[in-house]
Protein backbone atom coordinates (compact mmCIF):
# COMPACT_ATOMS: atom_id res chain seq x y z
CA UNK A 1 0.00 0.00 0.00
CA UNK A 2 1.53 3.74 -0.55
CA UNK A 3 2.68 5.34 2.17
CA UNK A 4 0.01 7.82 3.30
CA UNK A 5 1.51 9.63 6.44
CA UNK A 6 1.22 13.03 6.25
CA UNK A 7 4.86 15.31 5.65
CA UNK A 8 6.53 16.38 8.56
CA UNK A 9 6.16 20.63 8.44
CA UNK A 10 9.31 21.89 7.77
CA UNK A 11 9.33 25.02 9.55
CA UNK A 12 11.92 27.46 8.86
CA UNK A 13 14.69 28.36 11.49
CA UNK A 14 15.53 32.31 11.44
CA UNK A 15 18.07 32.20 8.58
CA UNK A 16 15.18 30.47 6.87
CA UNK A 17 13.31 33.11 7.27
CA UNK A 18 15.88 35.57 6.18
CA UNK A 19 16.60 33.80 2.86
CA UNK A 20 13.01 33.34 1.71
CA UNK A 21 12.77 37.63 1.95
CA UNK A 22 16.06 38.30 0.51
CA UNK A 23 14.34 35.99 -2.85
CA UNK A 24 11.52 38.53 -2.61
CA UNK A 25 13.97 41.68 -3.00
CA UNK A 26 14.21 42.98 -6.28
CA UNK A 27 17.67 44.36 -7.81
CA UNK A 28 18.24 48.10 -7.37
CA UNK A 29 16.11 48.17 -4.46
CA UNK A 30 17.19 50.69 -1.33
CA UNK A 31 16.37 48.52 1.71
CA UNK A 32 16.88 48.87 5.64
CA UNK A 33 17.15 46.21 7.87
CA UNK A 34 15.63 46.01 11.47
CA UNK A 35 17.82 44.20 14.07
CA UNK A 36 16.78 40.69 15.01
CA UNK A 37 15.49 38.32 12.05
CA UNK A 38 15.76 41.30 9.37
CA UNK A 39 19.93 41.66 9.33
CA UNK A 40 20.22 38.12 8.64
CA UNK A 41 18.68 39.02 5.15
CA UNK A 42 22.17 40.87 3.90
CA UNK A 43 23.86 37.64 4.45
CA UNK A 44 21.51 36.19 1.57
CA UNK A 45 21.46 38.64 -1.24
CA UNK A 46 23.62 37.47 -3.98
CA UNK A 47 27.12 39.20 -4.60
CA UNK A 48 25.75 39.74 -7.87
CA UNK A 49 22.35 41.02 -7.18
CA UNK A 50 22.90 44.92 -6.04
CA UNK A 51 20.77 45.84 -3.36
CA UNK A 52 22.09 48.50 -1.08
CA UNK A 53 21.41 48.01 2.70
CA UNK A 54 20.76 51.25 4.78
CA UNK A 55 21.49 50.62 8.22
CA UNK A 56 19.53 54.08 10.17
CA UNK A 57 22.98 54.55 12.17
CA UNK A 58 24.26 56.26 9.45
CA UNK A 59 25.81 53.20 6.98
CA UNK A 60 24.44 52.78 3.49
CA UNK A 61 26.25 49.78 1.03
CA UNK A 62 25.63 47.32 4.49
CA UNK A 63 27.06 43.93 3.54
CA UNK A 64 27.43 40.50 5.00
CA UNK A 65 28.84 40.10 8.32
CA UNK A 66 32.84 40.54 8.73
CA UNK A 67 34.44 36.85 9.24
CA UNK A 68 35.31 36.41 12.90
CA UNK A 69 39.21 37.76 12.38
CA UNK A 70 38.07 40.45 10.05
CA UNK A 71 36.19 42.48 12.22
CA UNK A 72 35.98 45.97 11.86
CA UNK A 73 35.10 47.75 15.48
CA UNK A 74 34.32 51.29 13.70
CA UNK A 75 31.60 49.19 11.59
CA UNK A 76 28.54 48.31 13.13
CA UNK A 77 24.60 48.52 12.26
CA UNK A 78 21.90 49.88 14.32
CA UNK A 79 21.89 46.97 16.09
CA UNK A 80 25.47 47.14 17.34
CA UNK A 81 26.79 44.11 14.95
CA UNK A 82 29.58 44.32 12.98
CA UNK A 83 29.69 44.60 9.77
CA UNK A 84 30.75 45.05 6.41
CA UNK A 85 30.93 47.62 3.18
CA UNK A 86 30.04 46.56 -0.27
CA UNK A 87 32.42 47.97 -3.00
CA UNK A 88 30.47 52.34 -3.60
CA UNK A 89 28.96 51.92 0.14
CA UNK A 90 29.34 55.14 2.37
CA UNK A 91 28.98 56.31 5.99
CA UNK A 92 26.61 59.24 6.45
CA UNK A 93 26.02 61.85 9.57
CA UNK A 94 22.84 60.44 11.29
CA UNK A 95 20.87 63.89 10.69
CA UNK A 96 21.46 62.45 6.70
CA UNK A 97 20.22 58.53 7.47
CA UNK A 98 16.64 59.67 8.76
CA UNK A 99 17.10 62.24 6.05
CA UNK A 100 16.61 59.45 3.99
CA UNK A 101 14.45 57.78 5.82
CA UNK A 102 11.76 60.48 6.66
CA UNK A 103 12.37 61.86 2.57
CA UNK A 104 10.66 58.31 1.86
CA UNK A 105 13.91 57.26 -0.08
CA UNK A 106 13.59 53.65 1.07
CA UNK A 107 12.25 51.07 -1.52
CA UNK A 108 11.40 49.18 2.03
CA UNK A 109 12.23 48.37 5.47
CA UNK A 110 12.05 44.61 7.00
CA UNK A 111 11.08 44.60 10.88
CA UNK A 112 10.84 42.13 12.98
CA UNK A 113 7.50 42.44 15.42
CA UNK A 114 5.77 41.17 18.89
CA UNK A 115 2.59 41.45 16.62
CA UNK A 116 0.82 41.86 13.49
CA UNK A 117 -2.91 42.91 13.33
CA UNK A 118 -5.24 41.79 10.05
CA UNK A 119 -4.79 45.51 8.94
CA UNK A 120 -1.36 46.21 9.10
CA UNK A 121 -0.97 47.53 12.61
CA UNK A 122 2.40 46.68 13.85
CA UNK A 123 3.70 46.47 17.53
CA UNK A 124 7.58 45.70 17.66
CA UNK A 125 8.99 47.44 20.96
CA UNK A 126 7.14 46.64 23.86
CA UNK A 127 5.27 44.36 25.79
CA UNK A 128 3.14 46.33 27.84
CA UNK A 129 3.34 49.95 28.75
CA UNK A 130 5.16 49.82 31.36
CA UNK A 131 8.02 48.19 29.35
CA UNK A 132 12.12 48.39 29.93
CA UNK A 133 12.47 49.92 26.41
CA UNK A 134 12.81 53.58 26.97
CA UNK A 135 10.96 54.13 23.62
CA UNK A 136 10.01 53.47 20.04
CA UNK A 137 13.16 54.22 18.79
CA UNK A 138 13.95 55.14 14.78
CA UNK A 139 11.43 51.85 14.13
CA UNK A 140 8.20 54.58 14.11
CA UNK A 141 10.68 56.65 11.80
CA UNK A 142 10.32 53.86 9.25
CA UNK A 143 7.52 52.29 9.44
CA UNK A 144 5.95 55.88 8.10
CA UNK A 145 8.52 56.76 5.89
CA UNK A 146 9.77 53.15 4.20
CA UNK A 147 7.66 52.83 0.65
CA UNK A 148 6.78 49.40 2.06
CA UNK A 149 7.23 47.59 5.11
CA UNK A 150 7.58 43.93 5.80
CA UNK A 151 7.88 42.00 8.88
CA UNK A 152 9.86 38.50 9.71
CA UNK A 153 8.60 36.98 12.77
CA UNK A 154 8.29 33.46 14.47
CA UNK A 155 4.33 32.75 13.82
CA UNK A 156 3.89 32.42 17.53
CA UNK A 157 5.70 33.00 20.89
CA UNK A 158 7.63 30.29 22.45
CA UNK A 159 4.34 29.58 24.84
CA UNK A 160 2.81 28.73 21.08
CA UNK A 161 0.58 32.03 21.62
CA UNK A 162 -0.34 33.56 18.04
CA UNK A 163 1.95 36.33 16.95
CA UNK A 164 -0.59 37.58 13.88
CA UNK A 165 -3.96 38.95 15.48
CA UNK A 166 -7.17 40.53 14.75
CA UNK A 167 -6.21 43.45 16.87
CA UNK A 168 -2.97 44.11 18.20
CA UNK A 169 -2.50 44.13 22.06
CA UNK A 170 0.85 45.15 22.65
CA UNK A 171 1.61 49.30 22.18
CA UNK A 172 1.76 49.76 18.74
CA UNK A 173 4.39 51.13 16.72
CA UNK A 174 2.47 52.03 13.53
CA UNK A 175 -0.72 51.59 12.08
CA UNK A 176 -1.75 49.96 8.81
CA UNK A 177 1.62 50.15 7.60
CA UNK A 178 2.49 46.11 6.82
CA UNK A 179 2.40 45.36 3.82
CA UNK A 180 3.63 41.18 3.70
CA UNK A 181 4.70 39.18 6.56
CA UNK A 182 6.74 36.47 6.47
CA UNK A 183 7.31 33.65 9.12
CA UNK A 184 8.42 30.48 9.96
CA UNK A 185 5.63 28.62 8.65
CA UNK A 186 4.41 31.09 5.91
CA UNK A 187 4.39 33.98 3.97
CA UNK A 188 1.02 36.29 3.93
CA UNK A 189 -0.15 39.72 2.22
CA UNK A 190 -1.65 41.90 4.16
CA UNK A 191 -4.82 43.45 2.52
CA UNK A 192 -8.14 44.78 2.91
CA UNK A 193 -9.56 41.77 3.54
CA UNK A 194 -7.53 40.56 5.84
CA UNK A 195 -4.35 38.78 6.19
CA UNK A 196 -4.21 36.58 2.75
CA UNK A 197 -1.57 33.51 2.74
CA UNK A 198 0.57 33.56 -0.28
CA UNK A 199 2.93 30.42 0.65
CA UNK A 200 3.20 27.91 3.40
CA UNK A 201 6.08 25.78 4.36
CA UNK A 202 6.24 22.16 3.18
CA UNK A 203 4.11 19.75 5.27
CA UNK A 204 1.85 22.47 6.80
CA UNK A 205 -2.46 22.78 5.50
CA UNK A 206 -4.09 25.92 5.42
CA UNK A 207 -6.32 24.78 8.71
CA UNK A 208 -2.95 23.76 10.85
CA UNK A 209 -2.17 27.28 9.90
CA UNK A 210 -5.05 28.93 11.08
CA UNK A 211 -5.25 26.89 14.40
CA UNK A 212 -1.68 29.03 14.99
CA UNK A 213 -3.28 32.19 13.94
CA UNK A 214 -5.72 34.79 15.72
CA UNK A 215 -6.94 36.40 12.70
CA UNK A 216 -8.73 34.89 10.14
CA UNK A 217 -6.71 33.68 7.42
CA UNK A 218 -7.78 34.14 3.61
CA UNK A 219 -6.54 31.81 0.55
CA UNK A 220 -5.15 32.96 -2.35
CA UNK A 221 -7.21 33.23 -5.27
Amino acid sequence: MPDTAPLSVMALNRHGIAARIARDIPEGWYVNLGIGIPTLVAEHVPAEREVIFHSENGVLGVGPSPPSGAVDPWLINAGKQPVTLRPGGSYVHHADSFAIIRGGHLDLCVLGAFEVAENGDIANWATKKNDAAAAVGGAMDLAAGARRLWVAMEHTTKDGMPRLVARCTYPLTAQGVVKRVYTNLAVLDVTPRGFVVVEMVRGLDFESLQAQTDARLHQAA
